[in-house]
C-alpha cells in the first residue's frame, strides 16, 4: 500500500506576484503586461510554473535523427497523463508524468533562487497540493491508488515534491475568473469538459493561505491590468 504522509513546515511567503486561472482567463498576457510595467521599476523577471509537457515535446522534436519520433511519442503520453482515471498508469506513463514534476520542481527552485537575489517574479501558475493533476497545478500521479511498487514509490516521491512547493506561499496570487463557455471561445482547441473541472475546482484553491485578489477575466485588458498592477502597489507598499 502506497503511504503519503509527508508534511513541510510552512515558509514566509516568496516575494512572487503569482497568477492564476482557467485556460483562456488570460495568464500569460497578464503575466507579461506585469512584467513590462514593472520591469522598469525594479528588477522583475517572468516564470512559467506549468507542467511544461508541450514545451518539453517541442524542444525534443528538434534534436536530431531521434528528436521527432521521440517528441512525439512523450507528447502522446503526455497528452493521456491528464485525463488518467481510477486505475493506476503504467511504469512508462508514470515515469513521464514523474519526470514532467521533476522539471516543474526545477524550475520552481530556479525561481526561488532569482527571488532570493532580490527579483520580483512574476509566475504564470502556481504549483499547489490541495487538489490532484496536472490541470489544477497539482501532482498528478495522485489522482490513482494503488499500482506497482514502483508507481507507488514514484507517486510518493511526486507528492512530496509538490507539498514542499505548497510551503512556499506567493506572497500575492491574482486569480482571473472565467466561466467556461467564454474560456472555450478563447481555447476552442480545449475540450469544454476540461475548462468545466478547471472553472469549478480553482476558485476554491487556497494556495497554502496566500493573498488572494480576484479579477473579473471577462473585463477588459486594460481594466484587468490596472486591477493586477493597483493589487501589486499594495503589496509593494506593505514591504
Amino acid at each position: 500500500m502506497c503511504q503519503q504522509t509527508i508534511s513541510f513546515a510552512n515558509h514566509a511567503p516568496v516575494r512572487v506576484i503569482a497568477i492564476a486561472g482557467c485556460d483562456g482567463a488570460g495568464k500569460s498576457t497578464l503575466a507579461t503586461s506585469l512584467v513590462t510595467h514593472l520591469s522598469p521599476l525594479q528588477p522583475t523577471k517572468l516564470f512559467y510554473l506549468g507542467q511544461s509537457s508541450g514545451r518539453i515535446g517541442k524542444w525534443i522534436g528538434s534534436l536530431p535523427l531521434i528528436g521527432a519520433p521521440f517528441g512525439g511519442y512523450l507528447q502522446a503520453k503526455a497528452a493521456r497523463v491528464h485525463d488518467c482515471s481510477a486505475p493506476p498508469p503504467g511504469a512508462l506513463t508514470a515515469l513521464v508524468i514523474f519526470l514532467l514534476s521533476c522539471w516543474r520542481t526545477f524550475m520552481f527552485r530556479r525561481m526561488l533562487a532569482w527571488s532570493r537575489q532580490g527579483y520580483l517574479m512574476i509566475t504564470d501558475r502556481y504549483p499547489q497540493d490541495e487538489m490532484a493533476g496536472f490541470r489544477f497545478d497539482g501532482p498528478q500521479l495522485s489522482k490513482t491508488a494503488g499500482g506497482s511498487w514502483w508507481v507507488c514509490e514514484l507517486r510518493k516521491r511526486e507528492r512530496k515534491m509538490y507539498q514542499w512547493m505548497a510551503s512556499y506561499p506567493p506572497a500575492l496570487l491574482i486569480r482571473l475568473d472565467i466561466d467556461a463557455a467564454t474560456a472555450h471561445s478563447r481555447k476552442p482547441d480545449h475540450t469544454l469538459s476540461a475548462l468545466r473541472e478547471k472553472v469549478a475546482v480553482i476558485p476554491h484553491l487556497t494556495f497554502n493561505g496566500a493573498k488572494i485578489v480576484e479579477i473579473d477575466a471577462c473585463e477588459p485588458v486594460e481594466m484587468i491590468l490596472e486591477k493586477s498592477l493597483d493589487a501589486v502597489e499594495k503589496f509593494l507598499g506593505r514591504e
